[in-house]
């Protein structure tokens, strides 16, 4: 039942872990095409429900990207762990003392949890790659993932010595995670406070341009002006501000 459910598990993660794949970058042609005639390009689109569908991810900045593949990593080191997860646990199942059945089950069904809390933060990991992406949401996910994995570790340690294999698995999906925290890592809360504030002010005081503000607070990290330009965005329709002001 519980191997069952971990497969479940992993199928879903698999399932997320192709979508993601099959997001694209932005093509030269779609970029031209949007500025020659915005309008009409997306009232196209809005008229036409499986283009957009079909279109959907393709239009991800090489930057975004790059934030995609670090995903990528992580998701594909997810599967791998709870493979290997569900090939420990086969193989306690068989050595199972009755003696130790009570704390054997109850630890299994932990583990379970584990395994589908860790299924759900990679369905909002997944959903947070498409544009605008979504920092905050994305370093919630992952941060909750890395907790859930020490859990596993702990877990797996106390039914057994022999779990060299999903140690090296969840190690290497530790490393992912780093991997991504450093790509997403310029966008702190405090990163994000302090942009909302200074955007706010800007806007209610009418100075400046948004590509201005933007370069007042640059940090020599391409992927930080994203995470400022999504901010921003929101901000403004939030605020019903204009595009032409502040921007």
């Amino acid at each position: 039942m519980i191997g069952r459910a971990m497969t479940q598990v992993a199928v879903s993660v698999k399932d997320v872990l192709r979508e993601m794949e099959e997001l694209k970058p932005v093509s030269s042609n779609q970029t031209e095409e949007a500025s020659d005639d915005d309008a009409s390009h997306a009232e196209t689109r809005l008229g036409d429900n499986d283009s957009l569908s079909d279109d959907l991810g393709n239009d991800l900045s090489p930057e975004e990207m790059k934030v995609a593949q670090s995903a990528i990593g992580v998701v594909s080191e997810t599967v791998v762990v709870i493979k290997e997860l569900i090939r420990t646990i086969t193989g306690l199942l068989k050595q199972e003392k009755p003696e130790d059945s009570g704390n054997f089950v109850d630890t299994l069904e932990k583990l379970l949890k584990l395994c589908q809390e860790i299924g759900v933060r990679i369905d909002e990991l997944g959903a947070c790659l498409y544009p605008p992406q979504e920092f905050p949401a994305m370093k919630a996910a992952f941060e909750k993932i890395s907790s859930a994995i020490d859990k596993v570790q702990t877990k797996i340690e106390s039914l057994t010595s022999s779990s060299e294999a999903v140690f090296q698995a969840c190690n290497d999906l530790k490393r992912s995670l780093k991997q991504m925290e450093a790509t997403l890592g310029c966008c702190s809360t405090s990163d994000i406070e302090f942009i909302m504030q200074n955007v706010a002010l800007s806007c209610q005081e009418g100075g400046g341009t948004r590509s201005e503000f933007v370069s007042e607070l640059d940090l020599s990290n391409t992927m930080f002006v994203i995470c400022k330009s999504n901010i921003i965005n929101i901000l403004m329709d939030n605020k019903g501000i204009e595009n032409r002001s502040c921007y």
